[in-house]
């Protein structure tokens, strides 16, 4: 005869991990649905990993594109918030021009800022609301590692730097030569920095390797923006 007892143990686990699995699934999908179908502002969760070399605004838009893809909002286009210097017979680039006219908000549908204006002045841009595209925070400063320092090449107003001192790792080529201005996410960092607020420009790197980007504070990250 078939042992009872064995047959309602052997039942009971098996409804347990149904149960198990199930929850899995309900968590899973409520993760998904946690995110902001809106969502038109990021950090992103992983840098490129070759230091200030993101192959140009192409490689750094393909970069935001990519992981917002993965995260279920690739249907818009995104790009990085970077600027380039004057090189080569190019013209400058500027950020803020290159992200269309907004409004913008996390993933979590908190609104980052409502035009460029504000974006620049009076933003929402902190360690609560830069999320990355997976919904998560930043590394600030104080937690480890810090992760807070994103490349921006930038000036305060979101305009490119003028011909000379490079703060762009040459215009995003470069894991060797020159710096990237960096902006913190966390709008946060030691007192002896005065720029350490900004979100933009708060101080240069120590040099374009990402060894160097993570050294001083940060692992090569990218703000993205979906343009309009």
């Amino acid at each position: 005869m078939p042992n009872s007892s064995l047959d309602v143990v052997t039942a009971s686990r098996i409804l347990g991990l149904v149960a198990m699995a199930s929850l899995l699934l309900v968590c899973n999908a409520s993760a998904q649905q946690a995110q902001s179908p809106n969502a038109s502002f990021f950090v992103t969760s992983k840098s490129i990993g070759n230091g200030g070399n993101l192959g140009g605004l192409a490689g750094a838009d393909n970069h935001c594109q990519e992981l917002a893809q993965a995260g279920g909002l690739g249907s818009k286009t995104w790009r990085a918030y970077l600027s380039t210097q004057e090189a080569d017979g190019k013209p400058a680039v500027n950020a803020r021009d290159r992200i269309g006219k907004g409004p913008w908000q996390n993933v979590k549908g908190v609104v980052i800022a409502k035009d460029v204006n504000e974006l620049q002045t009076a933003n929402h841009i902190n360690k609560e609301n830069a999320l990355s595209e997976k919904g998560e925070p930043i590394n600030g400063y104080g937690d480890q590692p810090n992760r807070h320092d994103i490349l921006t090449g930038s000036q305060p107003d979101g305009t490119a730097f003028p011909p000379g001192e490079d703060r762009t790792c040459r215009n995003w080529t470069s894991s060797t030569d020159g710096s990237a201005m960096l902006g913190h996410s966390d709008i946060n960092g030691p007192t002896t920095n005065p720029t350490r607020g900004s979100w933009i420009a708060a101080h240069p790197s120590r040099g374009c390797s990402q060894q160097g980007l993570i050294s001083t504070g940060g692992d090569g990250l990218l703000y993205c923006f979906a343009g309009n």
